[in-house]
């Protein structure tokens, strides 16, 4: 049984990322990582299949850890380096290009329209408006926007899967960053769009049509290895080496119980995907053909079965001394899901220790501790197999204290099993008190949490009585204000009515009185004139007199 290669992934840059599993894998444990740098020249294929049945998406990106393939650390630093080089290189502020509306473009027009035309636009367009058009598609597959962001990633993925121009003649014609944007779409994974990771042209081209591996980490050739079984040949996209058979999905685990490898065909299978899917199960001996059953592993890719115990011994003899805590109890976790229905007395005692130490681990036991301690139940159960057919007796006759020895030792081991599963049964017990005792409190806490509502229901609920309350209150005061504003007002108007026929009434009186003063003025004037021609007539008489005497007097 083949186990995943490799330690953790430590690299800086994506021209030299590591695939998480890499062949060939006979002979033991593999602990080494080969570099993929091979990037043959694409062969001129006429259309290629787009649709993939077998393909399993539970969402946007393949799994949950595909959704970065390099380390985060290195691109955030290398993020950084290359910022403040820009910053040192380009002093001046970059002018950016204003995009008219005829030449703008949406992710819905680059999954929908013919790649010339796109491309031909894009030419047009400044990298700042590419970069956000990236980033918008980012923002989508990251799924932190819901059903809405799930939903417009799968319409995009619908119009690019349904077209047939999209085949490796057509897509050399493609914009770089539209090719990006296209395999994005197609695989949901958005490390394509990452400015720190480049492919070449032919290489997202390759992934596209499903001729090379989508896995970053990984990019061999697909068929890897160029396997012929029924899965590598009828499957798009499926690459043996990184990605599990059942589920179709890939992560970086490595040095793990988390996947599964053939020791024949060396596919490979999460362990979680060969539990749920009964591909782990007991069976015959591989070694013995006959005899009692254990642990097996069916491979889905070539039906053929693999050895359990064995493998999980190499895994924890190999890489167990270099976990910390998390990842040893993980993997406990893991080895006693494996073993958890084992009928044989091995598998038995292999889950119920790691039962024990899980136990053990969570209460305080340290992990150099547990280490050791499951290292060493290895080896005993190494010393302790059976070695009933190096000790077959050809059917000769055999001493009666012989006889009577091994029957004591059956019924030892028969007291022994006894006693272990009576110590299984006692922790079971105790499990599943303090699991009541637990549900208990929650159902109490769950009461008092019920109360609580109910009584801060009720205060709100007394809330909104009082604030309805005022508001009826409130609007009757306004009616009522609403009502002597409307008094006010016709009062108002009568006033004002009043007040301007008390206004033409007193125009008439000022016109009238002005008159009756101008004439009698006029009277006064008249008199006054008349008074006066009458002094100069007097006067003139008076002196036509007196000329008249002194004529007679001469």
């Amino acid at each position: 049984m083949g186990t995943s290669s490799g330690s953790n992934i430590h690299h800086h840059s994506s021209s030299n990322m590591l695939p998480p599993r890499q062949q060939p894998r006979s002979g033991g444990l593999q602990t080494s990582l080969s570099l993929v740098t091979s990037d043959p020249v694409m062969s001129p294929d006429g259309q290629e299949p787009r649709s993939n049945s077998d393909n399993i998406r539970q969402s946007p990106t393949e799994s949950a850890s595909s959704r970065e393939t390099w380390p985060v650390a290195d691109a955030v630093m290398a993020k950084k380096m290359e910022n403040g080089k820009a910053d040192i290189d380009f002093p001046e502020q970059s002018v950016i290009r204003r995009v008219s509306s005829a030449d703008k473009i949406s992710l819905r027009d680059v999954a929908r329209e013919r790649v010339d035309v796109i491309s031909e636009k894009m030419h047009r367009l400044p990298d700042e408006y590419l970069d956000e058009l990236k980033t918008g598609l980012r923002v989508i597959l990251e799924g932190n926007g819901g059903s809405q962001h799930r939903e417009e990633f799968l319409t995009l993925q619908r119009l690019v899967q349904s077209r047939t121009d999209l085949t490796a003649k057509t897509l050399i014609r493609a914009h770089r960053v539209q090719l990006e944007i296209l395999v994005a779409i197609n695989t949901g994974i958005q490390a394509f769009l990452h400015p720190n990771i480049s492919l070449s042209q032919t290489s997202l081209i390759e992934v596209f049509v499903y001729k090379r591996c989508r896995n970053i980490a990984c990019q061999n050739q697909l068929p890897a290895e160029d396997c012929s079984c029924e899965i590598c040949a009828n499957r798009n996209g499926f690459c043996n080496l990184c990605m599990c058979v059942i589920c179709n999905k890939f992560d970086f685990e490595v040095n793990t119980c988390r996947w599964i490898g053939c020791d024949l065909c060396s596919h490979w299978t999460h362990t979680d995907c060969a539990i749920r899917e009964g591909q782990i199960c007991m069976g015959t001996s591989i070694k013995t053909g006959s005899g009692p059953t254990e642990m097996l592993f069916k491979c889905r890719a070539c039906n053929r079965t693999s050895e359990l115990l064995g493998w999980v011994k190499d895994v924890f003899q190999h890489c167990a001394p270099a976990w910390e805590r998390e990842p040893l109890m993980r993997e406990l976790d893991f080895v006693s899901r494996i073993f958890r229905g084992s009928e044989d007395p091995r598998g038995r005692k292999l889950f119920w220790k790691c039962e024990d130490l899980i136990d053990k681990m969570k209460g305080g036991l340290v992990e150099s501790t547990a280490c050791r301690a499951i290292l060493m139940f290895f080896k005993e159960i190494e010393v302790d197999s059976p070695k009933s057919l190096e000790n077959g007796e050809g059917g000769r006759l055999i001493a009666p204290q012989d006889a009577c020895n091994r029957i004591a030792e059956v019924v030892n081991e028969a007291i022994r099993k006894m006693e272990m599963v009576a110590e299984e049964k006692m922790r079971m017990f105790k499990k599943s008190r303090l699991s009541l005792e637990a549900c208990d409190r929650e159902l109490e806490d769950k009461a008092r949490e019920v109360t609580d509502l109910k009584m801060e229901r009720q205060k709100k609920k007394l809330q909104v009585e009082e604030l309805e309350r005022i508001v009826r209150l409130k609007q009757a005061e306004a009616d009522m204000f609403q009502l002597k504003a409307n008094e006010a007002k016709r009062e108002a108007e009568r006033l004002q009515r009043i007040s301007l026929a008390k206004t033409d009434k007193s125009e008439e009186e000022y016109a009238s009185s002005y008159l009756k003063l101008r004439l009698s003025e006029a009277e006064a004037e008249k008199q006054y004139l008349f008074e006066k021609i009458k002094l100069q007539e007097s006067s003139s008489r008076a002196s036509q007199g007196s000329g008249g005497v002194t004529l007679h007097r001469c």
